[in-house]
């Protein structure tokens, strides 16, 4: 299998990146969101490799094959992590798309490293810019909401995780769309990632601030999210990405939970591929 021997994070210097490398063409580069791993992108990674793209997916630290270590779980380090892999493979002109979380990795991406290996970026039902609730982000989550997640995790990790999972598709109205056995698959990878990574990320994605990050990008990005979406609200997401992204788009699937992925992929796939491809 395909690592990542080593990256340059200066917290965890022998921590390994499960990847995979698959089809021809310009690279897609998926980053997958919380708490799953690259396997969540398997409807997408097929339609882009048949429509003639490079598609690279990647397990963030402590998820999926990479390495669990104690530490390391901030966007800056992990961006660091997506930047290692991207250097390994040489890769250029590259179409980052990052899912929930991994819209954080984007963000903070661009912040550090800029753009010039970048063609183009995609948000998808994005963390970014800034989801936590302040004064100057009054339509945010409020920080109880974060802490609730952080208790549940360190008393009852597979219980919350189990719950999780059916909001994230919104199960109950999505059943002719995902199967409880496409749950169980994503309960089984959830609940098998490092439960302090599954724990510190909490924090990277609720409260990490990525306006100042938004506002550097200077690429063609789209944003994509769900009008249903009960886990990460668009306001302070996507439509606020929307309005510091310069001649960004905004495309909203209607009645789309979160995990749009699954549930609407057929819509989420063409939106993908018309906008990179144009």
């Amino acid at each position: 299998m395909p690592y990542l021997d080593k990256t340059t994070s200066k917290t965890d210097a022998d921590v390994s990146i499960y990847y995979e490398d698959q089809g021809k063409g310009q690279t897609v580069l998926l980053i997958h969101g919380w708490p799953l791993s690259g396997a969540m992108w398997e409807y997408q990674t097929t339609a882009l490799v048949e429509a003639g793209y490079r598609v690279v997916t990647y397990d963030r630290r402590g998820f999926g094959k990479s390495s669990r270590p104690y530490s390391g779980y901030d966007y800056v380090t992990m961006s660091q992590d997506l930047h290692d892999l991207m250097e390994k493979l040489q890769l250029d002109d590259i179409i980052l798309v990052g899912f929930s979380m991994g819209g954080g990795e984007l963000a903070q991406y661009v912040e550090t490293y800029g753009t010039s290996k970048l063609s183009k970026l995609v948000f998808m039902s994005s963390v970014a810019p800034y989801l936590l609730q302040s004064r100057d982000n009054p339509n945010g989550a409020p920080d109880d909401v974060f802490k609730g997640m952080e208790e549940q995790i360190k008393t009852n990790r597979a219980g919350f995780l189990k719950g999780f999972g059916a909001g994230f598709v919104n199960y109950e109205k999505n059943k002719n769309r995902v199967s409880q056995g496409q749950l169980d698959y994503n309960f089984q990878i959830a609940v098998s990632a490092s439960p302090k990574g599954t724990l510190d990320c909490i924090n990277a994605f609720g409260r990490t601030d990525l306006r100042d990050a938004l506002k550097k990008i200077d690429i063609p990005t789209l944003f994509m999210h769900g009008d249903a979406d009960q886990i990460v609200p668009i306001a302070p997401t996507s439509k606020a990405g929307h309005e510091l992204v310069t001649n960004s788009q905004l495309e909203i699937i209607k009645d789309a939970p979160h995990g749009m992925y699954v549930t609407h992929k057929d819509e989420v796939n063409s939106i993908l591929l018309n906008f990179i491809a144009s």
